[in-house]
């Protein structure tokens, strides 16, 4: 009986220090995988070498500007593993250095702008267009002027743009400001460049019109989509007079947490 006592013993005990060796090797591993431990939604599993690798360079970011940044693409040069969007003619639409849009590609339902707000030719995708012409309409009412210097480009124009810009800058300089053919905004008819009808655009953030757009334009379903401070998730040098239609939902969610676009679409639309 003592025997069986004792073999009953012995087996307790080393249950229990099997376990204990198996709950510190679990702690050990959790501190080198944080990156996997308490996953997002918007996790993405075949990511998580490139997460473990881009952590090491920026050990600074938290687990959320980490998984963000990879998924958008910041762990590899511009213009490398590029993709075409799968979300044509959507107000949600994301093209950046990393996402295209096809040559043949000219969104549906493009409107002529008027010229009373805008120069010749401009043209914009018609629900973007109707919340324009509120938005123009309220800031003229409250005393200030918005104008359209540039709208929907075609993927020749933008061709053409971007060789001119590589001719006089370089193509290293232009590509901190001018989007590649196929990679640029302006060609899904949803985006603006504007001015206050007094000076050039360059210096729209002097303006009272700029504090204006700042504090209203995302009521009209518009973003300010290079801003200050993001440079190094846009991509792209701060462009005050650069706004983009993404309907009100969206602008007022960028606008409160005061992200990108490219966040937004990692975090809500690109993980569905």
């Amino acid at each position: 009986m003592k025997k069986i006592f004792a073999i009953i013993i012995i087996l307790i005990s080393i249950f229990f220090i099997l376990l204990f060796f198996t709950s510190k090797k679990k702690v050990v591993n959790n501190k080198n995988t944080n990156i996997q431990e308490n996953k997002l939604d918007y996790y993405n599993y075949r990511n998580e070498k490139r997460y473990q690798n881009f952590s090491k360079l920026f050990p600074n970011l938290s687990k959320e500007e980490i998984i963000t940044r990879v998924n958008i693409g910041l762990d590899q040069k511009p213009y490398t593993n590029t993709k075409e969007s799968p979300y044509l003619n959507k107000d949600y639409i994301l093209v950046n250095k990393y996402t295209y849009l096809p040559e043949t590609y000219v969104p549906n339902n493009l409107e002529d702008l008027d010229i009373s707000y805008a120069r010749s030719g401009m043209k914009l995708v018609k629900n973007a267009k109707n919340m324009l012409e509120k938005m123009i309409t309220e800031a003229k009412n409250d005393g200030y002027i918005i104008r359209i210097i540039s709208s929907y480009r075609s993927y020749s124009y933008q061709n053409k743009l971007y060789n001119e810009y590589v001719q006089t800058d370089g193509s290293e300089n232009a590509d901190t400001y001018s989007a590649r053919p196929g990679f640029s905004e302006h060609q899904t008819g949803l985006c603006v460049d504007v001015d206050d009808g007094k000076t050039l655009y360059t210096s729209f953030e002097q303006s009272p019109s700029f504090i204006w757009m700042q504090k209203n334009s995302y009521k009209y379903g518009f973003i300010l989509r290079y801003p200050k401070g993001k440079e190094d998730i846009t991509m792209y040098t701060y462009e005050a007079w650069h706004y983009r239609y993404v309907g009100k939902k969206i602008a007022e969610y960028i606008h409160e947490h005061n992200i990108t676009l490219d966040e937004y679409y990692v975090k809500f639309i690109a993980k569905n």
